[in-house]
């Protein structure tokens, strides 16, 4: 149904292209919504370092945090896309597996979302044992910081594999779980509704 391998080396490719070039999506498919979804990912965390940064200015900051909260709406909303491609696969394969069947506490699309954060730590950690400026305990320190992360990376690639064979058997049952973000919608944000902020 799904290559994880695919899927990671698809994360690492695209984190190295997107330092490079603007974000892009050169794909088609699955794999379409998986950079999609990585393209928020990959604006958010940048966002994050420029929101973290003590000189910049209030009006720099706010800007920042809308479009943080913009990207994180988007980002979840690809989660959503990348389960619901999923369970329109399964249905086309006729597979159903009843309700005794178990079932994980994370989908694969939030597998997916977790894998791509880890490729963007792995690469960016990876480019601070590279300045030149840093220091051998600066080095070192990240050198462990790395390796925990690529045997997260490893750990968690197995497991949402794992998960994709036993939700492709039958083994495990599969549903989309939607966010439900209330921040964002001026119709449930109580600050927003009660000052009748438009969107």
């Amino acid at each position: 149904m799904i290559d994880i391998q695919e899927v990671t080396d698809l994360h690492r490719h695209l984190v190295v292209r997107w330092h490079e070039l603007p974000v892009d999506n050169p794909c088609e498919g699955f794999l379409a919504i998986v950079a999609e979804q990585f393209g928020f990912n990959f604006l958010l965390w940048h966002e994050e370092d420029i929101a973290r940064s003590p000189d910049v200015g209030d009006a720099k900051i706010a800007e920042v945090k809308r479009k943080i909260d913009r990207y994180n709406q988007q980002r979840n909303d690809r989660i959503e896309k990348l389960d619901d491609w999923i369970t329109g696969r399964l249905e086309a394969e006729a597979i159903t597996p009843d309700a005794s069947v178990p079932q994980n506490t994370e989908t694969i699309g939030s597998g997916i979302d977790r894998l791509s954060i880890l490729a963007l730590r792995i690469y960016h950690l990876q480019e601070q044992l590279e300045r030149a400026d840093a220091t051998p305990e600066h080095r070192q320190g990240v050198q462990r910081k790395l390796a925990i992360a690529q045997e997260q990376h490893v750990d968690l690639s197995r497991s949402v594999r794992q998960l994709v064979d036993d939700t492709s058997a039958g083994r495990k049952r599969h549903k989309t779980y939607r966010a439900l973000k209330m921040y964002n919608d001026p119709t449930l944000n109580p600050y927003l509704y009660q000052r009748g902020v438009a969107k």
